[in-house]
C-alpha cells in the first residue's frame, strides 16, 4: 500500500521537480499541493473538534450521574453522538492517513529512482554493480541516494550526457545537502539544522493546539452557566465533576496521543533517512500551524 502512494507521489514531486530543477523547493511546493488536497479534510476535522468540546460538559453529566451504572453510561454517550451525528473515533481517520504520509514519504525519499524516475530494478542493480567495480561504497540501506550522488558528481563534468542527467538530481538546498542522511554523517552539523527545525516547529504546534482547545473550553463554559442559568443540580454535578474530571473521551485521547506520537516516530525516521524527508515534515509543520490559526478564526461551531 506504501508503495502505491508513493508511486503516486513520485509522479507529482518528479513533475514539479522538471520545472523548478531543484529538489528542495520541488519538496516545498510538493508539500503545499498536499496540504491544499487535504484542506477539505483539514477543516471538517476542525470543525468536528470544536463540536467534540462543546459535548464535553454532557458527557461529564453522564459519566457522573451514571457513574455505578456502565452499560447505562455508554449507551447514553452513543445516543448523544448519534443525536449529534457525530462519532466517537472520527479522529482515527486523520492519524490513519498521517502514518499512510509517514511511511509513503519515506519510500519515495529512500528511492527516489524508483518512484521518481521510474528507473526499473534490474537498471539500478546494474547501475550498483557497475559503481561497486569501480571501488565506490554502496549503501545497502540506500543504493539509490549513493547513485545519484555519484552520477551528480559526473553530471558537472558532462551535462550533455543524457543518461547521466536521468540519474541525478539537484539535491542541493540553501548549501544543505538533501541527499546526507544524519545517522551516515554525525560529524557533520548541518544534517541537524532541519530536524532541530522540525523538532521546534512540533513544540509549537502542540503548544498552539493545547492553547486554542483551552480557550475554546473556557467560552464552552461561560456560555454553559449562561444557559443553564446555575440550577442547584446541575452546580452540584459540575462541582464533582470538576474534581474528579478523569472521563475518556475517544477522540481527545486519540488527538493527544496522536500529538505525541507523530513528532517522535517522525524524528527516529528522520535521523536515519535522507533530509529530504525532514524537510517535507518541517514545511508541513509550518504550514499546519497556519492553517490551523486560520481555521481556527474562521471556523464556528455550528
Amino acid at each position: 500500500m506504501f508503495q502505491f502512494f508513493a508511486n503516486i507521489f513520485g509522479y507529482v514531486l518528479n513533475f514539479i521537480y522538471e520545472f523548478v530543477n531543484n529538489y528542495g523547493l520541488a519538496m516545498i511546493i510538493f508539500t503545499i499541493v498536499i496540504k491544499l488536497v487535504m484542506l477539505p479534510l483539514s477543516i471538517k476535522q476542525q470543525k468536528t473538534l470544536k463540536k467534540n468540546m462543546k459535548l464535553q460538559e454532557k458527557i461529564k453529566v453522564m459519566q457522573f450521574k451514571y457513574k455505578n451504572d456502565p452499560e447505562k453510561l455508554n449507551k447514553e454517550m452513543m445516543k448523544l453522538y448519534r443525536d449529534e451525528n457525530m462519532s466517537p473515533f472520527s479522529g482515527c481517520l486523520s492519524a490513519i492517513l498521517q502514518i499512510i504520509l509517514l511511511f509513503s514519504m519515506f519510500y519515495m525519499v529512500r528511492s527516489p529512482l524508483t518512484y521518481m524516475k521510474k528507473v526499473d530494478t534490474e537498471t539500478l542493480n546494474s547501475y550498483v554493480e557497475q559503481l561497486q567495480q569501480d571501488g565506490k561504497s554502496v549503501s545497502a540501506a540506500y543504493p539509490e541516494i549513493d547513485i545519484i550522488r555519484e552520477y551528480n558528481y559526473l553530471q558537472e563534468k558532462n551535462k550533455d550526457d543524457e543518461k547521466i542527467n536521468k540519474l541525478s538530481l539537484n539535491m542541493n538546498f540553501l548549501g544543505l545537502d538533501l541527499s546526507k542522511i544524519p545517522q551516515q554523517n554525525l560529524t557533520d552539523w548541518t544534517v541537524y539544522i532541519i530536524p532541530i527545525l522540525y523538532i521546534l516547529s512540533s513544540f509549537i504546534s502542540m503548544r498552539l493546539t493545547t492553547a486554542m482547545q483551552n480557550k475554546d473550553r473556557k467560552q464552552d463554559k461561560v456560555v454553559d452557566i449562561t444557559e443553564n442559568n446555575n440550577t442547584k443540580e446541575n452546580s452540584e454535578e459540575k462541582g464533582l465533576i470538576k474534581k474528579e474530571d478523569e472521563e475518556y473521551d475517544p477522540m481527545a485521547q486519540t488527538n493527544k496521543m496522536m500529538s505525541w506520537m507523530m513528532p517522535l516516530m517522525s524524528v527516529s525516521v528522520s535521523l536515519v533517512a535522507p533530509l529530504g524527508l525532514a524537510l517535507y515534515w518541517l514545511v508541513s509543520n509550518i504550514l499546519m500551524i497556519l492553517e490551523r490559526i486560520i481555521l481556527n478564526k474562521l471556523i464556528k461551531e455550528d
